[in-house]
């Protein structure tokens, strides 16, 4: 090492040094891409486990290139408790970082201001930021210029074999192109495997000048990893709710819908466990103040979805329970890598459902559009004369709002589109649909999901297995797994507890509150309706007995829902019962009315007659579907559209007071929204909706 070199290690040990401590010291990996960094001005991957001091790179780096005279560093972060992770992290460097999120819009301009002032060593944005159209075009072209690194942090974002795919990553390989030479450029993951490294290289153009690829061991000494294979959702409820008081420390039990998230912590707090959901429904503040409880050990865990990924740091972290197994081995490695980074041992147990494939199954369904959807859509906006907001889009394109703009933000990052203030434009530019990538991308997911099973049924070291799905060269045998050292955790489950979980799951009943505003633009597909829902036309909140996404009823209902045409059985009539017991309306319905079906006629018509007879209320009579079948649609815009003149006007009486609308699954909420709107018309003074199932 030349003296130069090793004036400037000692100065990154320094800096350290007020980062994590008195008597820190760099790793050789750390202070080869710091060197690489800032003495080379390189272009650098490094992908390291959780914990291993990825950003303590980029921050010694960024002190280093600021003494230097360097512009500041630009850091392109995920997620909000990421960035509020790092910028605490910067701070006690004595380093100046900022951000500008959606969560901040007060701050923007001073932010801006101070950046061009020179008075911020970090910005850091989120990828979505950078497509912005005015921080676009008024503000990133100055900070490219100036910036004095790039940094990408959980770069396998960028790449659709990643595990986490987000389209508005792919914006910053045009970010690394306008980069003035000589700007240096890391980007850092925890979770790539050796196709995801390839593509984060080419995909980011860090492949010019031959970029420096740092991997390191993926072994975690302190993590204790098991798998606990129990039948039903009840015992595996149960089995939680004995045992999380063994568990150490707090944690996190990762579930893998929305709606298992919110039923386990609600049956946790129940059973007198201080615990809280998190999930992407959590509003910002709450989710904040969540992870404040974790950090601070004030509740025993998170029961939280994927949305608590990513860069939530809390170094004392005891354990990591799946209720259900996510879809890839590489996912499962990157969300049990929150558990354990300074203790010496953490817990991290798996219990697998049988629905977790119909779970599966549904994500997959989101997966990038055909190709005769994609092509509607550049039609769509070569077609507009100006920009077009995504409502606007809906109207034209059958696609769900989140597929299509993912659609939109891959078309941008390719060319085809640009969005601008006011919505979305064509460039006019020819774009070529991938179908050979796509198709082994879902070949692969499958891959995946096949692996993911092989994981639960295999008798090989636990931790060996995930390293190799990750291409670890130096994937061992553990000697601390339940395959390598024994079963640490039994099978049994306390009788109570899971007498309890049986209860709870078993209990019938979620509120669906209606829908009071009408999609944007219906006059494109001739419907009549804009604005507000007149009070006059509107249901009332409705029940159903569950999600076809719930633990407990889930499986239940998606089996009658999806199955044939038959007799609603009694245990499906019984919760029935007992969600219109519980309901505690104000008026006693004065009749039934059901809603005809194409699919399913039978079994509607069984329903509404059982209703209309246990609850000695007079079946009014059912609202026919007239015409042809309309087809299933994906938007809110393109279902009101098909279901808006699909009954016939009631061909019955409608007396006055509330009626009971009777339907089996309510998805987007336009079926049961024109139905109302059609008994209120005829004279109900109030509709309440009630179906069996709530689709998502």
């Amino acid at each position: 090492m030349t003296t130069t070199e090793r004036e400037l290690r000692d100065r990154a040990e320094d800096v350290l040094a007020t980062l994590a401590g008195a008597g820190a010291r760099l790793r050789e990996d750390q202070w080869t891409a710091i060197h690489a960094l800032v003495a080379q001005r390189r272009r650098a991957l490094v992908v390291q486990r959780t914990g291993w001091g990825k950003s303590a790179v980029y921050f010694v780096a960024t002190a280093l290139l600021r003494a230097s005279g360097a512009g500041p560093t630009v850091i392109v972060s995920p997620l909000l408790a990421l960035m509020r992770n790092q910028i605490d992290a910067a701070q006690r460097a004595g380093i100046r970082a900022v951000t500008v999120n959606s969560a901040n819009t007060s701050d923007w301009e001073r932010t801006y201001a101070a950046v061009a002032d020179g008075e911020v060593d970090v910005l850091l944005v989120s990828p979505e930021r950078l497509n912005n159209p005015d921080f676009r075009d008024r503000v990133l072209p100055r900070l490219t210029a100036s910036a004095g690194m790039l940094v990408v942090d959980e770069a396998h974002c960028i790449s659709d074999w990643g595990h986490d795919f987000r389209p508005d990553y792919r914006r910053l390989r045009a970010l690394i192109n306008d980069l003035p030479e000589g700007i240096p450029v890391l980007a850092t993951t925890a979770t790539a495997n050796d196709r995801v490294v390839v593509d984060v290289t080419e995909q980011l153009g860090l492949a010019a000048g031959e970029p420096l690829v740092l991997r390191g061991s993926l072994d975690r000494e302190s993590l204790r990893l098991s798998v606990v294979r129990l039948a039903t959702p009840a015992q595996r409820l149960g089995w939680l709710a004995a045992h999380l008081d063994d568990l150490p420390g707090a944690g996190i039990i990762y579930t893998l819908t929305i709606a298992g998230a919110e039923e386990v912590a609600d049956f946790l707090r129940e059973r007198g466990y201080p615990v809280a959901s998190y999930s992407g429904k959590t509003e910002p503040e709450e989710r904040l103040a969540a992870e404040g409880d974790l950090l601070a050990n004030r509740v025993k865990a998170l029961v939280a979805t994927s949305a608590l990924g990513m860069g939530f740091d809390k170094p004392d972290l005891g354990f990591v329970v799946h209720l259900g197994a996510p879809a890839s081995p590489v996912a499962y490695y990157q969300q049990i890598g929150r558990a354990g980074r300074a203790v010496e041992r953490a817990e991290v147990v798996l219990l697998p459902g049988h629905e977790d494939r119909d779970i599966w199954a549904y994500f997959a369904s989101l997966a990038f559009p055909p190709e005769p959807l994609v092509r509607q859509t550049l039609q769509v906006l070569d077609a507009a004369e100006g920009p077009l907001s995504t409502a606007a889009i809906e109207t034209r394109v059958d696609l769900s709002r989140t597929r299509l703009e993912m659609l939109l933000k891959v078309l941008d990052s390719d060319g085809a589109a640009k969005r601008v203030k006011g919505g979305w434009i064509s460039t006019g530019e020819s774009w070529v649909y991938d179908r050979e990538r796509h198709q082994r991308i879902a070949e692969a997911r499958k891959a995946e999901q096949q692996a993911m099973l092989a994981y639960i049924a295999s008798d090989e070291c636990r931790l060996a297995f995930l390293r190799r799905q990750l291409d670890d060269p130096q994937a061992g045998p553990c000697g601390r797994c339940d395959n390598c050292a024994g079963a640490a955790w039994s099978s049994d489950v306390d009788a109570s507890a899971t007498a309890a979980a049986g209860e709870r799951l078993a209990k019938p009943g979620v509120e669906v509150p209606p829908r009071k505003q009408w999609p944007s633009g219906m006059a494109e597909l001739d419907v009549p309706a804009s604005g507000r829902i007149p009070a006059a036309e509107l249901a009332e909140t409705g029940r159903v007995i569950g999600r076809l996404s719930d633990i407990g009823w889930g499986t239940r209902l998606r089996e009658l829902t999806q199955g044939e045409d038959a007799p609603i059985p009694k245990d499906v009539l019984d919760a029935c019962v007992r969600v219109l017991a519980g309901w505690g309306w104000e008026e006693r319905p004065v009749g039934v009315v059901g809603i005809g079906s194409r699919t399913r006629p039978h079994q509607l018509d069984h329903l509404s007659r059982r209703i209309s007879e246990i609850g000695r209320l007079p079946l009014l009579g059912m609202l026919e579907p007239v015409g042809g079948r309309p087809e299933a649609h994906a938007n809110s815009a393109q279902r009101l559209a098909a279901v808006w003149g699909a009954f016939a006007q009631p061909g019955f009486a409608v007396p006055q007071g509330p009626v009971l609308l009777i339907d089996d699954v309510i998805d987007t909420g336009w079926t049961m929204t024109v139905a109302a709107r059609l008994l209120r018309q005829a004279g109900a003074t109030a509709v309440l909706p009630l179906a069996l199932a709530l689709a998502g």
